[in-house]
């Protein structure tokens, strides 16, 4: 029956699937006749393009003129030129390669076939930059950056993969309107370019924390939580009404940080000094014309102004931009009797997924989400959380193949489970070969302690982490059921039989024993810290207590080695490897992404019924809700080293 219900489910997709190829073929067939003009084009000769660092070249330093920035299209009688020339002479062409930036970007590679060719993740685009800085055919990077919602830590990678292009040839950063995530990226690239209907939005720094005690008494619901360390907040929304002290002294230390960073980045970026730009934070919004007179663009023009005006300024005749680069080409005939069969195979992912057998690789296993016993997850609301035995699975996957010479632990998450994060520490403890944790947007509570057995740790600039503390407890039911009629009557034998039931709080006796049993998991946890980080026990619990920092304050006090990207933490562990700089290395991602069939016939009943498709409702309202799911599973569990609050630094 359920396979069954299945096919169901996949003839609805399949359906859908050939419509949209359908509709892509005919755009394809058009795209490709373009393209075809362009080509011949492009055969009788290209232009060469100086390949300088952007911001010390004149084209960057000089400022647009007021007749640059609104210049039109030139007419056909200015542009004609007199047929001196002989025919041979090459038309001259610049070649920008195309990459878009947007969404969520998610860490982890998506899943192979049709579906996954149509997501973007943070590997694939940098991959993208990587290929167009040693693409010969390539003159230059055009980024389209499109309002990403993205955290620090990717801006940090993105930014670093931008600076290895610019070693090579320039990078140009084309927004319709810039939020801060979004700026920050353009800050790295040679020439910000805007319309000049565009506006830079730059309102600062902001931590919001929503609490439901009061919901929770007009509900007839209690919250019985107990928490070890002062700063550890996790539970703080469900028993209080404000922010503890503790808790509020960490996190302004935090945004505190985070701000300096911000506006230490855009000052050195756009050479203005930090007092500027935090007056300019001040401020907040800037239509584009007044961000091209504070210095916050270079320059105000739409995409066929900018084109021309680039192709003049280069000496060519024009700007050939490649918006499919990198992308891979769709061969959409489905006629005669294996039509069915190519389309399958497309959406199925092509071969096995499987890498090759021979030659030296190295693992990437991305442990993403939340942290819980089990496998990992899909949430009702799109919310994805990290399995102890998925992780536990990939590294001992990539421990026992002999090809694999080390491996680097990519984290993003707030925490979780105790018992999860323990197992998967245990696993990064015992492996035998080389293990470098590398730290994205948050690496904190059970994401600190899952890193905290590598060899070394690598941590971006604004990475949140630390958090090393332990919180637990249990939502008392009994107010509501009997505001909706429903009563409880118990029998019960043993002093602590009540310890997880949802209808009333602790009792005096069981809020002990539930304590003590938290301290030993805070006791398990401090001590491993300072075995891993070789610090006195003493010294690692002055940085314990669940407090919150930035990657560059964790490496002034020794949580983690180093500041840098994944790319640097795959470098350090090719060496703790003995794997020469210029020798290649294979990357084998972990754990396998699976294709569309892989998730529709190869899950067992529990996971078909944990992963639910996504509720039809709106962003918001789908995170609350998913935020309610998630938090729901995690207090299944008896102790849980999670991150104060859900903490997300907005960048309007």
């Amino acid at each position: 029956m359920r396979h069954f219900v299945a096919f169901q489910r996949f003839a609805s997709v399949l359906a859908v699937a050939l419509l949209i190829v359908c509709e892509t073929g005919s755009t394809l067939c058009a795209n490709e006749s373009a393209k075809e003009s362009g080509k011949e084009a492009a055969d009788t000769g290209t232009a060469a393009v100086e390949a300088a660092p952007a911001r010390q070249s004149a084209e960057s330093t000089s400022k647009p003129s007021a007749t640059e920035t609104s210049e039109k299209p030139a007419s056909k009688s200015q542009t004609a030129k007199p047929r001196d020339k002989s025919p041979e002479e090459p038309k001259k062409l610049a070649h920008l390669a195309e990459i878009r930036i947007r969404g969520s970007l998610p860490e982890a590679p998506a899943q192979p076939g049709l579906f996954g060719e149509l997501e973007q993740d943070l590997a694939k685009v940098i991959m993208l930059m990587d290929r167009a800085a040693a693409d010969e055919k390539v003159d230059g990077l055009l980024l389209r950056i499109d309002s990403p919602e993205v955290g620090q830590g990717k801006v940090a990678e993105l930014r670093a993969a931008i600076a290895r292009v610019r070693e090579k040839k320039r990078v140009y950063a084309m927004l319709d309107q810039g939020s801060a995530p979004a700026f920050l990226v353009a800050c790295a690239c040679d020439e910000i370019v805007m319309p000049p209907s565009g506006v830079i939005m730059l309102p600062g720094v902001r931590a919001e924390v929503s609490f439901y005690k009061g919901l929770f008494e007009k509900l007839g619901v209690e919250a019985d939580m107990l928490h070890v360390g002062e700063a550890k907040g996790a539970a703080e929304p469900y028993t209080r009404t404000k922010l503890s002290p503790a808790v509020r002294e960490n996190l302004t230390e935090l945004l505190d940080d985070v701000y300096q960073q911000m506006t230490q980045t855009i000052a050195e970026d756009r050479r203005l000094s930090p007092k500027r730009v935090k007056q300019l934070i001040d401020e907040g919004l800037f239509p584009v014309l007044k961000a091209e007179k504070y210095g916050l663009v270079d320059r105000v023009a739409y995409e066929d102004q900018w084109r021309a005006g680039l192709a003049k300024r280069l000496g060519v005749k024009d700007v050939a931009i490649d918006s499919r680069y990198g992308k891979k080409k769709i061969d959409t005939d489905f006629s005669g009797p294996m039509g069915m069969v190519k389309l399958m195979q497309m959406m199925l992912g092509g071969e096995t997924s499987a890498s090759a057998a021979n030659g030296k690789k190295l693992a990437v296993v991305y442990a993403v989400g939340p942290i819980m016993t089990g496998k990992s997850q899909q949430g009702m609301f799109g919310d994805s959380t990290m399995g102890s035995e998925t992780i536990v699975k990939a590294l001992r996957k990539a421990s026992g193949d002999d090809n694999v010479v080390a491996i680097v632990l990519r984290v993003d998450s707030p925490g979780g489970s105790a018992l999860a994060s323990d197992l998967i520490w245990r696993e990064v403890v015992r492996t035998k070969k080389p293990v470098v944790a590398s730290m994205g947007d948050v690496a904190a509570s059970g994401g600190y302690y899952i890193s905290m057995g590598a060899q070394r740790i690598f941590a971006e600039p604004a990475t949140v982490t630390g958090s090393i503390g332990v919180v637990g407890g249990k939502v008392a039911l009994k107010g509501l059921y009997e505001k909706v009629g429903v009563t409880t009557e118990v029998i019960s034998r043993g002093k602590n039989s009540g310890i997880f039931s949802d209808t009333a709080k602790f009792s005096d006796s069981e809020r002990e024993t539930f304590l003590a049993m938290m301290r030993e998991t805070y006791k398990q946890f401090t001590t491993k810290a300072a075995k891993g980080r070789q610090m006195e026990l003493g010294e690692l619990e002055k940085l314990a207590g669940g407090r919150v920092y930035t990657g560059v304050r964790a490496k002034e006090l020794g949580l983690v080695d180093e500041i840098g990207t994944l790319r640097d933490a795959i470098a350090a562990a090719k060496s703790l490897a003995g794997v020469r700089g210029e020798e290649k290395v294979r990357l084998e991602i972990l754990p396998e992404p699976k294709s569309f069939f892989e998730e529709l016939f190869g899950m067992d009943d529990e996971e078909a019924a944990l992963r639910t498709p996504r509720l039809p409702v709106g962003k918001h309202l789908a995170r609350t809700l998913g935020e309610v799911e998630l938090l729901e599973r995690l207090f299944r569990e008896p102790s849980l080293t999670l991150m104060p609050y859900r903490l997300e630094l907005r960048f309007q």
